[in-house]
């Protein structure tokens, strides 16, 4: 999908953002940062942001708000963006998507891409989505010229999406999200360097095993199921389609699995109308795609005598590796001594416990 843009990518954004904070079209919100090391060995951010306990909660996910009265009452940020917040239209021709400023964001250039139609978050992504997310990552990493920047400096993107009631989602109506790497690395202190998106490792890691007679990659440090795969070199809409649908269908398959094994702990979801049975978070790359099934949207923390601290909701961004608390004990109990054990359990809760073979040497074939 080319969009047509009137600059790079990466420049529309940085301009829309720096005018529409200084508008007050968005908030911004300074969080302070610092990387964790659990036992899988694999670096998370944890950021704090007690700003973000005074955003307005919207209500589009409550299932107890499901009439047809209900559903016109609820507000949908994307049926008409504020003026600032607008990136684009794209494709220019014919456009079905368009590209806004996340409204709270704790990273600069936050953007999102959310369907011109009202579509389902709920429901399975379609060919276009993918296409369009896809072109996003790749617009970001071309230079203003089209030419594409030495690697040394190369410009990356972490596109996530969540679906369903335990996924971390915020809104019904359709929308993939975006996250500069670099501004997710910037304000990391010297000694917490080390840190990359989470769904790099899960790429680059040589455990594999077979769904639907295809391989998946998966990382067994990582305390949740998840399943990976990489993406060629300038694919066709219907390649990235079916990469999806074989995550998804992957992903579908651990959560009926989990409920045969451990009844009572999760339920399907309806499916009518093209929703999937499932909540889970996908992420997207360049270089590869992720999804991780989820069984519950937030965990509880608990401090040494099992008293409860906080409850910690996570989104996609778990697979970048990061995190965001907004009140004052989860921050410090998080980086305190049993910091590293309650992020396992954490990570943990809110997965599908992973499924390993006799011999610890890979997962179960699902």
């Amino acid at each position: 999908m080319q969009f047509g843009l009137e600059a790079s990518l990466c420049a529309l954004v940085k301009s829309k953002f720096s005018t529409a904070k200084a508008s007050q079209a968005l908030i911004f919100s300074f969080t302070e940062l610092s990387v964790l090391r659990p036992n899988s060995d694999t670096p998370f951010q944890l950021r704090y942001c007690p700003a973000l306990s005074e955003k307005p909660k919207n209500n589009s996910d409550d299932p107890s708000k499901d009439s047809e009265s209900e559903e016109k009452k609820k507000f949908d940020p994307f049926e008409n963006p504020v003026g600032d917040l607008v990136i684009a239209h794209v494709p220019r021709t014919k456009p079905s998507h368009v590209l806004v400023l996340n409204k709270y964001p704790v990273i600069p250039q936050h953007f999102i891409l959310a369907t011109k139609k009202n579509k389902a978050q709920t429901h399975v992504l379609e060919e276009e989505d993918l296409a369009a997310t896809y072109a996003c990552l790749k617009e970001w990493e071309a230079s203003r010229d089209g030419s594409f920047i030495d690697a040394k400096d190369k410009r990356r993107l972490f596109a996530f999406f969540n679906s369903g009631e335990h996924s971390g989602a915020s809104q019904a109506h359709r929308h993939i999200q975006f996250l500069p790497v670099e501004e997710m690395a910037r304000a990391q202190k010297k000694d917490d360097e080390g840190w990359r998106p989470l769904i790099d490792s899960m790429l680059e890691s040589r455990h594999t095993l077979e769904f639907d007679n295809k391989r998946l990659l998966y990382s067994p440090s990582i305390p949740f199921t998840h399943f990976a795969v990489p993406i060629p070199p300038s694919p066709l809409s219907d390649t990235l389609f079916n990469l999806y649908k074989l995550l998804h269908e992957a992903a579908s398959a651990s959560v009926r699995a989990h409920i045969a094994s451990s009844p009572g702990d999760l339920s399907l979801h309806p499916t009518e109308g093209g929703a999937s049975p499932i909540s889970y978070n996908l992420a997207l790359t360049t270089s590869g795609m992720a999804i991780c099934p989820r069984r519950r949207e937030a965990g509880m923390l608990r401090d040494a005598e099992g008293a409860e601290v906080g409850d910690v909701a996570l989104n996609g961004t778990i697979l970048a590796g990061t995190l965001m608390v907004k009140a004052e004990d989860e921050w410090d109990l998080l980086r305190g001594d049993r910091g590293l054990a309650e992020l396992d359990k954490l990570l943990q809760g809110i997965g599908i416990p992973q499924r390993v073979s006799e011999k610890g040497e890979d997962r179960l074939r699902l």
